[in-house]
């Protein structure tokens, strides 16, 4: 039995804007933990998602769902919308091309 599973989820590319300096630190923070920035904003976003206890209250109210979206999502090529999540199995054989899987607070 594996010791770990990685769970492929569906990305979305978005286009955000940021100012240089969050930008540059970012890029210091991925060479820092050894990720990319697109890992370091996706965990610094889920990690303050989790620990904002009036978002998580806000999160149960119809406020919520009717939310309008602001965020600029580029459209993927039918292909890969339809692919579901996946999980897989990580083992000491797996392919050199499968990706790692990044835990927010982690180093790699």
């Amino acid at each position: 039995m594996p010791l770990l599973e990685v769970i492929q989820t569906r990305q979305v590319s978005a286009s955000i804007k940021l100012t240089d300096s969050t930008a540059m630190q970012v890029d210091q923070y991925a060479a820092f933990i050894h990720a990319s920035a697109d890992d370091v904003v996706e965990q610094a976003l889920a990690y303050v998602f989790s620990k904002d206890r009036d978002f998580q209250d806000f999160l149960k109210t119809p406020q919520a769902k009717q939310a309008s979206s602001t965020l600029r999502i580029r459209r993927a090529p039918a292909t890969d919308a339809a692919e579901p999540s996946v999980k897989m199995p990580v083992s000491a054989a797996s392919s050199p091309a499968q990706p790692a899987a990044f835990v927010a607070g982690s180093k790699s």
